[in-house]
């Protein structure tokens, strides 16, 4: 009995070992292969969410004003921030998803906030005499933004009966540094919806 029983498990445990398996998927299959494990922000998610928020920038009466003073605005991104109670959002992703699709339109001079302090610890370097004089960059010379883009993304969430609707809401304002008035603000919403029964997902 102990033997067969020994048997029964090796089987059971080699059945579980063996049944993983895993391939590469597109885009969008991750994305519907997602929906039936999480109710969580995704990469679609994201993709989604910048390009209707690029969208609604282009459409703003402020773009106008601005590309009319600016024709190239130089632009410098503080960092959207994750106001959400997920603390696993990927807030790093949807910053770099808003600066890559800006960087591609190329209606823009991007001022590299992340750099800043490493550029200027490089000119000090460069300015202490241990460089050569003809190669020396200048302090001085960096390039001054036109515009900020401020951002916050929230969510709500909403549960009854296992049944959760997530309203995440992702929103942004340009500011004219200058001036100090904003040019724009926009915003665009993701819903999530998701059920849960008694038994699990």
């Amino acid at each position: 009995m102990k033997f067969l029983i020994a048997i029964l498990s090796l089987s059971l445990l080699a059945a579980s070992c063996g049944s993983f398996k895993a391939k590469r998927v597109d885009a969008n299959e991750s994305d519907e292969k997602g929906l039936g494990i999480t109710d969580n922000w995704m990469s679609a998610d994201t993709t989604q969410a910048i390009a209707d928020i690029i969208k609604q920038i282009k459409a703003h009466p402020g773009y106008a004003k601005m590309k009319a003073r600016h024709q190239t605005p130089k632009i410098f991104i503080a960092e959207v921030q994750n106001q959400t109670s997920e603390a696993y959002f990927p807030i790093g992703d949807l910053n770099d998803e808003l600066l890559n699709e800006l960087s591609l339109s190329g209606e823009y001079e991007l001022v590299d906030n992340q750099a800043r302090e490493k550029i200027l610890n490089e000119i000090t370097y460069q300015n202490d005499g241990m460089v050569d004089p003809a190669t020396v960059k200048k302090i001085g010379k960096q390039t001054g933004a036109d515009v900020m883009i401020f951002g916050n993304v929230y969510m709500k969430p909403e549960k009854r009966e296992g049944k959760t609707i997530k309203e995440y809401s992702v929103n942004m304002r340009m500011t004219d540094i200058e001036r100090a008035t904003e040019l724009l603000r926009t915003r665009t919403k993701v819903f999530k919806y998701s059920e849960k029964n008694a038994s699990g997902w």
